[in-house]
């Protein structure tokens, strides 16, 4: 099967959350299962592209945008430890800037820059010759893929079977906006834009909402988020257009690529460890515990909780921001957080970095070297969020023994069990309510294990044996794609 998938960014040559991740992980996956992917993404100005070894191919796409041509540069390269083809739209003007959408406000153009990627990917396939069998199309930002495919390229023998997935990551990211440039950015103009058309909600262009409804097959990343934004609560003011699809609207759990995240092979934390040598991970712990200050007087056994997040209302921070102070000044366990966002949770951390030194071992920004060495060192992982389509860093913890703690809702629900004392099943503890006192009972229930023989030692078996692989996720796309052509 030949697939193109386009997306606005890709691990590791532009990242902001998973993402990139996903979009990294499954042509690896389809390629080893004997696919033919390629992948295409902007050239953004920050991508070093000798360290990566991109190369320009000297091929120039003529793209259409509304009455007007545009032109750019492709670039290519390969995944690394893969021979899967990227390709790089080198375009100054939309892509040469400083960060992917722009911080901390969008880029006031978003709508043309990304209506473009959308244009030119199918302008990618032409200039390399490429026939797809599959469009497959990430979050808003690509979201206007499928209605070229269907209303535009279908007309073209090279696409005249191609079928288009597309796949929502975080439906709470929408891309709305102005009508009138952006109907004439896409050239489908504002004739295709009036009350009900698949174009409008509410008087303004929401690419989700385009890519849901022109898309033959639509995705998300866990099942219980495919059921969930169904309903009002988290279905963002776009639960009945979901309905309305419901038919083709279909839940694949995000998996982990395991050659990154193994803590038998992790090249990032201090030393290596597995299932047979649960022991080390002890000395991990208290590594990085020397890293961040502390000493043999220090108490290095009380238990650490980690976290590793983006700072916003989502990933359940205000729980945490009125309950955490209470555990420190108790001294019930270390918190480790590594994260970046909202500037109020951000200065709030760094409050408890000041007042705590050697209980909130706090670091503002993002890390892949100290996100493995969290992960790995910490005895828990903290996930309390409002909403969560699937989550990866609870299934990573697990594979390094590390216990979660998470709501009950989205990814988290699908892949953290609470523990059973009479039964010795499940890998972690959960609570359903958002609320910080539920919460804070279920991280009484798991301080309450720490130590706690045999079941200590039998939760975190469970946990490193669950296998969330990501070769399992590529083959339920392959599944969706195969679906997705019968209705080509």
């Amino acid at each position: 099967m030949n697939i193109l998938l386009v997306s606005a960014e890709i691990e590791p040559f532009a990242k902001t959350g998973g993402l990139a991740d996903v979009c990294a992980t499954l042509p690896r996956e389809w390629q080893r299962l004997g696919q033919n992917p390629i992948v295409v993404m902007p050239k953004y100005g920050f991508i070093n592209v000798e360290k990566w070894g991109f190369r320009p191919t000297y091929l120039t796409l003529i793209v259409p945008m509304g009455y007007w041509t545009e032109f750019a540069h492709i670039w290519e390269g390969t995944l690394p430890n893969s021979n899967v083809p990227v390709y790089l739209i080198e375009h100054n003007h939309y892509f040469d800037r400083p960060g992917i959408y722009g911080e901390a406000n969008e880029y006031p153009d978003n709508n043309r820059r990304f209506i473009f990627l959308a244009r030119a990917a199918f302008e990618v396939a032409k200039a390399l010759d490429f026939t797809p069998d599959i469009i497959h199309a990430h979050d808003f930002h690509t979201a206007f893929a499928m209605p070229f495919l269907k209303a535009i390229y279908r007309k073209e023998h090279r696409f005249s079977k191609t079928a288009g997935v597309f796949t929502i990551h975080n439906l709470a990211y929408q891309g709305r906006y102005e009508p009138h440039s952006t109907m004439e950015f896409s050239t489908f103009g504002m004739k295709e834009f009036y009350p009900g058309s698949w174009f409008e909600f509410y008087g303004s262009v929401n690419f989700m909402k385009v890519g849901i409804m022109f898309a033959d097959k639509i995705t998300t990343v866990s099942p219980t988020y495919a059921r969930e934004i169904r309903y009002p609560y988290y279905g963002e003011g776009l639960h009945d257009v979901l309905n309305y699809r419901g038919a083709d609207l279909i839940g694949v759990l995000n998996g982990v690529y395991y050659n990154d995240w193994d803590p038998n092979v992790d090249r990032h934390i201090y030393k290596n460890y597995n299932l047979d040598s649960l022991f080390v991970k002890n000395e991990v712990k208290r590594s990085f515990l020397y890293e961040n200050g502390l000493n043999d007087y220090d108490n290095l056994d009380k238990p650490l909780i980690g976290m590793v997040s983006r700072l916003t209302e989502q990933k359940g921070i205000d729980l945490v921001r009125y309950k955490i102070e209470q555990y420190l000044g108790e001294g019930a366990f270390r918190f480790a957080l590594l994260g970046s966002g909202n500037k109020n949770d951000e200065n709030f951390f760094v409050y408890l970095k000041w007042k705590y030194p050697k209980d909130a071992l706090i670091q503002i920004g993002y890390s892949d070297l100290l996100s493995h060495r969290i992960i790995a060192a910490s005895d828990f992982f903290l996930m309390p969020s409002r909403f969560e389509p699937c989550g990866l860093t609870q299934m990573y913890s697990m594979k390094y023994g590390t216990i979660p703690i998470v709501r009950q809702t989205g990814g988290l629900a699908d892949t953290v069990f609470e523990y059973n004392y009479a039964t010795g099943e499940g890998n972690g503890f959960n609570f359903y309510q958002y609320n910080a006192d539920d919460m804070a009972w279920a991280i009484r229930r798991a301080l309450s294990i720490y130590n706690n023989q045999p079941h200590w030692d039998i939760i975190r078996q469970n946990a490193m044996k669950m296998d969330f692989s990501s070769s399992k996720t590529a083959m339920e796309y392959l599944k969706v794609f195969t679906w997705a052509l019968e209705k080509v």
